[in-house]
């Protein structure tokens, strides 16, 4: 018992040398050299804490800019009836076109009979 113990010591402190000798090493805190002066910086501090946030969004956004539009207002109307009555480019296989009217050549009459024939379970002649 006091072998395996030994034994289980000796692997502990073999994977802590292993593992201290992949250790990275520490440099220190590097000097920051800038081209600037601290009254050139304070300077640029006061003009961006006084100007809008440029990552502000939603209400701290501000008011929402206003576009001007360079097209009339039956222009843009026909361009939506086109776009209404064109195929949706976003949907899929059964709904991407309008339904086509289909014309059949049979009247009215003979498929209300048919209709009421086949609702009463009477057999319909072929």
């Amino acid at each position: 018992m006091n072998a395996s113990k030994i034994l289980s010591a000796v692997a502990v402190a073999l994977m802590a040398v292993a593992g201290a000798a992949h250790a990275e090493t520490y440099e220190g805190v590097h000097r920051l050299t800038s081209a600037a002066s601290r009254a050139d910086v304070a300077a640029q501090a006061v003009v961006a804490a006084h100007s809008a946030d440029p990552y502000a969004t939603g209400a701290e956004a501000g008011p929402a800019q206003v576009f001007v539009s360079t097209v009339s207002r039956d222009a843009v109307r026909a361009q939506a009836v086109v776009a209404a009555r064109s195929e949706n480019p976003y949907s899929e296989a059964v709904t991407s076109r309008v339904a086509p009217v289909l014309a059949s050549g049979l009247d009215r009459a003979s498929v209300r009979a048919e209709a009421r024939a086949a609702a009463r379970g009477e057999a319909l002649p072929l």
